[in-house]
């Protein structure tokens, strides 16, 4: 079964930065796209940023433009999010997720979520 653990969220103060990563467990398979959502309460499951592995692309969510970086670690089923000038519109639960896609599948994968927490 295929397991992604997210790392790295607390509770930080407007400007600082923090570093999410995901690591996935439980496949050989490389998953090839991976990034993060986040919800906030009330609100919608929101695409913070994507990074895929066989091309090197990242997509980032309009909000972190610029603050936030999104990568592929070496081992090939990790993914990690710096995020940088944090305001308190961050706060929310990051859930790591993977896409792993062939020509007649796909699956999602989805880890547990991360509170991350920004005040002013």
């Amino acid at each position: 079964q295929v397991k992604l653990v997210e790392s790295g969220g607390g509770s930080v103060q407007t400007g600082d930065s923090l570093r999410l990563s995901c690591a996935a467990s439980g496949t050989t398979d490389t998953i090839n796209t991976m990034g993060w959502y986040r919800q906030a309460p009330g609100k919608l499951r929101e695409l913070v940023a994507t990074a895929i592995r066989r091309d090197g692309s990242t997509y980032y969510g309009e909000p972190v433009k610029g603050r936030f970086t999104v990568s592929r670690g070496s081992a090939k089923n990790t993914v990690t999010l710096q995020m940088n000038s944090l305001k308190p519109e961050d706060t929310a639960i990051y859930y790591c997720y993977g896409v792993w896609s062939s020509a007649s599948q796909r699956r999602e994968y989805w880890g547990q979520g991360t509170q991350v927490t920004v005040s002013s």
